[in-house]
């Protein structure tokens, strides 16, 4: 049984009756080559589990093949490496996002950052973990799609999994889905002024806003990545933020149960800032470069505060003070549900 403990350490003595495995890369002749190539077009099986059981930990880096000259795997490959998961035999997976944005960074980027569920690690975030717990009752199949048209990469990985006796009721499934709007569908500034175009306005709708989840079901959503291109060219104050953050549960009309205050204050920040941070629960992987150009990459995970519901649940954000800045703007969203079909 997944059983009726956690992972802290308090919980650490408790003595268990799961049997640890492992799916991984390693060399299968004996020798040290514990990679797979994973050529363009190609989908590679990562694991194919049987259960009862729990995916509690995923290692991953990627490396290209020094054979190929500069190329396409230089710049978007993390975004164009996809991570697939499907539970039990479900048609359709309940994971299907870029590598690089499920790990915790957009844009195709890589950086060290730490947080609870998921890290990038050193060299400059080459190694990829994730700790969300997994839990599936017959069935775990694990893959990475390519959709690289010329170069091939090479795959490391481990995919660490607990063996359970029996299934237990009661458990959500995980789900993470990427989603993307470039641009977001704003206004033209044209006789306002900065800070009427910036910061005033009204939205008492939430319709326009950005949405990173809109899912039915019954479970709990967990957190989020967001990250943002400025695509507004200014030597005016050019934050991109200002949008308040809006959650809709079961149907409910506007005002939503969870409305927030600002996109800084979400992701648990403060007074539009521009430098990297990273704890446990909310940080700023990417912060921009001046006057909070280029690329910006954020994470909130609601580890210690899941947000529950029954029927259904549109997680939004609006781009800019009442929708009106035109950004690019993507999102991995995580959350355990009920399995659909």
């Amino acid at each position: 049984m997944y059983g009726d403990y956690g992972s802290s350490l308090r919980d650490l003595p408790r003595l268990r009756d799961s049997k640890r495995r492992r799916a991984s890369s390693w060399d299968r002749t004996g020798g040290n080559d514990d990679r797979l190539t994973v050529r363009p077009g190609e989908t590679a099986v990562l694991a194919d589990i049987e259960g009862p059981g729990s995916i509690n930990h995923i290692w991953c880096t990627v490396a290209r093949d020094s054979a190929w000259g500069p190329d396409e795997v230089d710049g978007d490959y993390l975004r164009k490496l996809i991570l697939r998961i499907t539970w039990e035999d479900s048609a359709e997976p309940s994971v299907l996002v870029p590598l690089g944005d499920f790990f915790g960074v957009g844009h195709g980027k890589t950086v060290n950052f730490v947080s609870a569920p998921l890290q990038m690690s050193p060299q400059d975030g080459k190694g990829f973990n994730c700790w969300f717990h997994m839990p599936f009752a017959s069935r775990a199949k694990v893959e990475i799609i390519s959709e690289l048209s010329e170069a091939p990469v090479f795959f490391y990985y481990y995919v660490d999994y607990e063996l359970f006796d029996g299934a237990q009721d009661g458990l959500g499934y995980f789900h993470a889905s990427y989603n993307r709007q470039h641009p977001t569908d704003g206004v033209e500034q044209g006789t306002e002024t900065l800070r009427q175009y910036q910061v005033e306005g009204t939205n008492l709708t939430g319709d326009g806003n950005y949405v990173v989840l809109d899912t039915a079901g019954k479970g709990h959503y967990v957190g989020c990545v967001v990250s943002i291109r400025n695509l507004r060219d200014s030597a005016e104050w050019n934050w991109y933020g200002e949008g308040d953050d809006m959650i809709f549960i079961d149907g409910e009309p506007f005002p939503p149960s969870l409305h927030g205050t600002g996109t800084e204050d979400y992701f648990n920040t403060a007074w539009c800032p521009s430098e990297a941070y990273s704890a446990p629960y909310h940080g700023i992987t990417l912060p921009g470069g001046s006057n909070w150009s280029g690329e910006i990459s954020l994470y909130r995970f609601h580890i210690e505060d899941p947000i529950t519901f029954f029927k259904s649940i549109r997680v939004t954000i609006e781009h800019g003070h009442a929708n009106k800045r035109s950004d690019d703007w993507s999102s991995v969203a995580y959350w355990y549900q009920t399995l659909k079909g």
